[in-house]
């Protein structure tokens, strides 16, 4: 197994280059992400506006999810990245110039967060069905970690550098500096030699899309996945209320908001290491299940705590908790889905591990206006554990899930061998 030698995915030179520039650009964005949550709260003071932030992001995702898997599937996934990062740095400049010259006003803020949502909607599967692409199969799984906690770390340096820059410089300083970050990725893909053109010609149509969305209805396993990862991020998206905890409950300002946005992903790199070198042992579905759970708890556990390091702490195994699920997750999906599926196999995904924290951003500040932030928080996670009972009482597929290197007995194989 690949967790052995975890490392190894760096002996390809084009997987070193996009994973590093990865790093930056994830960073960069995690900043911004954490700028714009600032700003906004700091224009209008209304939790619900916070929740709009992810109203401006799904909509984006839901209209060109499917679209962008069929693109990943059928051209060069190299350009597909490259054009979606060019756009996001357009993105961040705009946000930069409108709050250097004062005129960023909350529609402002909002439209430039769909136009880069939809750049990196159109991004996403390409980059992540480029990947297996770069190494042996052998270091896949290695490579695949690897991935996330580049992600991790992004999300743990980018809030934390974000929310000391605002403090010190603004939020204007954040947008110039995600902006910078991009310049990274950008030379990485540019430098990179693998070429990903197709050699065979693919459709292009809503057929392909279609297609896809089938393939991943009638695997239970996959389908039970996403389900799971859907129902535990819409019920248990505490992070876009991180502001006005900061503000109201726990009285930390910019700085200690940047440490509550980078809380749960030092937990999740911390797991995410942890998983690399030691796996995630045989029994896996329970593990999954065992992991929402826990994913659910700390995040209602969370919304009673009035301690600041209380707070941080379940932030944190929030985070190692939801990564344990993800390393699952992309295992069970990984070994079920073919080369020629991959991109849609994501863009699918995309409306469930996207669209779930997105419309749990809308549904959080709706009840947070109407229930107050802390219980608000505290009844999502609740709902989140007994969404997971659910979905682990109905299908008996994920409950029987015993080894990352095998689909369980009682799945269906309806599509050949898996390639990712």
């Amino acid at each position: 197994m690949a967790q052995h030698r975890p490392l190894a995915a760096f002996q390809s030179r084009d997987f070193t280059l996009l994973w590093l520039g990865n790093l930056f650009s994830l960073t960069g964005t995690e900043m911004s992400r954490t700028a714009v949550a600032w700003q906004v709260y700091q224009l209008t003071g209304d939790p619900l506006a916070l929740g709009a932030i992810g109203a401006a992001r799904l909509i984006p995702l839901v209209i060109l999810a499917l679209g962008a898997g069929v693109l990943a599937d059928a051209f060069d996934r190299r350009k597909l990245m490259l054009g979606a990062q060019v756009a996001m740095l357009l993105c961040s400049l705009t946000l930069a110039l409108a709050t250097s010259l004062d005129s960023a006003t909350i529609w402002v803020i909002y439209a430039v967060t769909a136009l880069s949502a939809a750049a990196h909607t159109i991004g996403l599967p390409a980059r992540q069905a480029l990947i297996p692409t770069l190494v042996p199969r052998e270091h896949l799984a290695g490579a695949l970690s690897l991935n996330i906690t580049a992600w991790q770390l992004a999300t743990v340096l980018g809030p934390t550098i974000g929310g000391l820059v605002i403090a010190g410089a603004g939020v204007t300083a954040v947008y110039w500096l995600d902006a910078a970050s991009f310049l990274v990725i950008i030379g990485a893909l540019a430098l990179m030699r693998s070429r990903t053109v197709p050699t065979e010609r693919r459709d292009v149509s809503l057929g392909a899309a279609l297609e896809g969305l089938r393939f991943v209805r009638r695997n239970k396993l996959i389908w039970s996945t996403m389900l799971l990862d859907f129902m535990a991020t819409f019920f248990s998206a505490a992070t876009t209320l991180l502001p006005l905890f900061a503000e109201e409950i726990l009285k930390v300002g910019p700085q200690g908001m940047g440490l509550l946005f980078a809380a749960p992903s030092a937990g999740a790199v911390l797991a995410s290491l942890v998983a690399s070198w030691v796996g995630a042992g045989r029994r896996q579905g329970p593990l999954l299940i065992g992991a929402v759970v826990i994913y659910g708890l700390s995040t209602a556990v969370f919304g009673l705590s009035t301690s600041f390091w209380l707070s941080l702490l379940m932030l944190a195994l929030n985070g190692a908790a939801d990564t344990v699920s993800m390393v699952v997750r992309g295992t069970i999906r990984n070994l079920e889905t073919p080369d020629e599926m991959r991109g849609r196999m994501v863009a699918v995904g995309m409306l469930f591990f996207a669209g779930g924290p997105q419309l749990g951003e809308i549904e959080a500040g709706v009840a947070a206006r109407l229930l107050g932030g802390p219980l608000s928080v505290l009844v999502g996670g609740l709902a989140c554990v007994a969404s997971t009972g659910w979905i682990a009482a109905t299908t008996p597929e994920l409950r029987a899930y015993r080894d990352g290197t095998q689909p369980a007995r009682a799945a269906p194989a309806p599509v050949a061998q898996a390639a990712d």
